[in-house]
This record gives structure tokens, sequence and C-alpha cells, in this order.
């Protein structure tokens, strides 16, 4: 049994960005199945039965077992989610049971150095698991809207309504969704829940693509490369 630690913004975060690492895992690895998913690997936060860490309350559970991350990272001034990422890797580095890996998935918000800064976490010390980024342009429904395609002509309708207004293809061009603000034109998260009617079944779906299909589409949101961490540093834990 392998243990994946997530540490995620909320619940659709690690809904996202754990169906995307067993669908790499069902695909990459022959032996593995879906329906037998949960007798190779679990997921795990730092409380018990939790599959995951928000990245709300990593500050004062740290703070609740005692644990500081201060200081810098290699004599660099911590970026923006460095700290915050040290304390939550020393929370599972802390646990009894540790996992083999640990993710990392959290919205960029349009700032670039969020990502720099989940690196210098990372790179802070030799962890005693391994560390996947997962660092989503601008927000963690650009890798859903990658792999949103037209079921029938009502979808056809809605994903042209969305071209016309917004100027581009929100699907393969998602990072250019760059809006914060949800009620924005440019809102990722505004615009999947137009294409899906709000139906979190049909989102889901989404993340049913094709995988490289969400690799083409997710150049530069992230998703790439969050794909490519998953196969470099999760999928050796199970060969």
């Amino acid at each position: 049994m392998v243990l994946l630690g997530f540490v995620g913004e909320a619940q659709a975060d690690y809904v996202t960005g754990a169906r995307l690492s067993d669908r790499t895992l069902c695909t990459k690895v022959d032996w593995i199945e879906r329906d037998v998913l949960d007798d190779y690997r679990t997921w795990i936060g730092v409380e018990g039965g939790d599959p995951c860490l928000l990245w709300r309350a990593v500050r004062a559970t740290a703070k609740q077992r005692s644990l500081k991350a201060h200081g810098h990272f290699g004599g660099e001034p911590g970026l923006p989610d460095a700290r915050t990422a040290r304390l939550a890797l020393l929370l599972f580095a802390a646990l009894q049971d540790r996992p083999q890996a640990v993710l990392l998935v959290r919205d960029t918000d349009c700032d670039t150095r969020r990502q720099r800064g989940l690196t210098q976490a990372r790179d802070d010390r030799a962890w005693p698991f391994r560390v996947v980024i997962g660092a989503a342009h601008t927000k963690r429904e650009c890798w859903v809207l990658a792999g949103f395609d037209p079921l029938d002509s009502v979808e056809k309708d809605r994903l042209k309504t969305e071209r016309e207004k917004l100027g581009f293809d929100p699907c393969t061009q998602a990072a250019e969704l760059t809006a914060i603000h949800d009620y924005d034109k440019k809102s990722a998260k505004r615009v999947l829940s137009e294409l899906t009617a709000g139906d979190a079944g049909r989102e889901s779906a989404c993340l049913e693509a094709d995988l490289e299909i969400l690799r083409s589409r997710g150049e530069r949101t992230g998703l790439r490369a969050f794909l490519e961490e998953l196969e470099e540093r999760v999928l050796p834990l199970f060969h």
C-alpha cells in the first residue's frame, strides 16, 4: 500500500488532483485497474481519516503541534506559499505513518511566484518522501476546462456563446482566463459553470478526457507539468 499525502485549497482541488493521479496510475501501470486502486494507494491528510490537508488549516495545525518554519530558503527570502508549504511538508514528515509522496496543489491566481514558492519548499531539504507540485494557472477550473468537449448541440451552443463572449476558445486556451473574481467575464470558474450548467457530474466527466489531450491543452495552465511530475515522482513507487 502506497500512502499519498495531499495539500489543496478545497475538496474540489483534492478531487481533481487525486483523479488525475489515479488516471495516470491506471494508464501507465499495466497491472493497476480502477476497480482495485484502493488496494494499492491511499490518500491521506495529517488528521486521522482526512484524505487531504487544506492550505488554510496548515498554520493552525502546525502551531498545535509546535512546528515552526522560520528562515530563508537557500539564503533567499521565501516567495508566496513557500513557508506554508514547508510547514505542510513538516506536518507530513512528523507523521508516524508517513506518506511516500505528497502532492502540493495550488491555484496561482495570476501570481507565478506561488509556483516558485512551492519549489523553494520542496528544495528546502531532503524530505523523507517525494514531493509533487501542481500549480494551476490561474485556477483549478482551467485544468477541468481542458477536458471539456461538447456532448450534444446544447453544449455546442454554450461553447459557441463563450467563444464569442471571450474572443477565444476557453477549453484550448484556458490560460487566457486570468480573472480572479468568480463573476468576471474571464473567470475560469464562471466559464466552467456556464459550459457544464453547474452540473458536478459533467465537470467530473471532463477529467476523463484522454491524458494526451489534457497534456496538449494544459501546456500553459500547469496541467502538463503536473501530469509529468506525477509520472516522474509517483509512478516509480508502483514498480
